[in-house]
């Protein structure tokens, strides 16, 4: 697996287990909120998580953008799919989101390397 994506897997699991074993009963509900919201519904997953990506795109949250890149891609969202997400994410959010495309762009890579 490539170093970028295997260093924020391996840090996101091993802060994660840090935060839960603290047994907070706030941050476990908003943790199961946040994963019940991305199950399939309504809408897909796969749609769920290309909205998702947008709003962590918008509100520029690396972390977020590639927990989100990597679930669109275990989802088998295309690049041309992606790309779309990407523009929309940069028409909603303006050009400060550029570099967070850069960087998304550069995580995708990896990921389709993976």
């Amino acid at each position: 697996m490539n170093n970028l994506i295997q260093e924020f897997n391996d840090y996101r699991t091993r802060m994660n287990e840090v935060l839960l074993s603290k047994n907070n009963l706030v941050i476990k509900r908003l943790w199961n909120l946040d994963t019940n919201a991305y199950e399939e519904g309504a809408l897909d997953k796969k749609t769920k998580e290309m909205l998702g990506l947008v709003a962590s795109m918008v509100l520029r949250c690396d972390d977020c953008i590639k927990y989100h890149l990597g679930k669109t891609y275990e989802l088998g969202v295309s690049t041309e799919q992606l790309y779309e997400v990407f523009a929309v994410a940069n028409i909603v959010g303006g050009t400060i989101v550029i570099p967070h495309t850069r960087r998304a762009a550069e995580y995708w890579e990896a990921l389709l390397k993976s």
